[in-house]
């Protein structure tokens, strides 16, 4: 009386079986998606989360502005006193 079935799966234990194999292929594949993506090197977005690394000097930086012709005279000398820890 304690086995109506006879050791055979109900219904239920065919839906949890195909559930538990279309959840584990899923997992499957986002590991392989996640360890595709990890690897590639993905410079795009590392380079978000990094703040940018300057070879040249607070100086050579303002030099270079001012010789493009992004500020002028009076601010280039300005701002090169404050860099230099001078007044304004």
């Amino acid at each position: 009386m304690m086995f109506w079935s006879d050791h055979d799966m109900s219904g239920w234990g065919y839906t949890g079986m195909a559930i538990g194999m279309v959840l584990f292929w899923i997992l499957v594949i986002v590991a392989i998606i996640a360890l595709v993506r990890s690897n590639t090197g993905n410079a795009q977005a590392s380079s978000v989360l990094q703040p940018p690394r300057y070879t040249e000097s607070p100086e050579q930086l303002l030099a270079t502005r001012f010789a493009r012709g992004d500020i002028d005279e009076a601010e280039y000398q300005q701002r090169l006193a404050v860099l230099r820890g001078g007044s304004r």
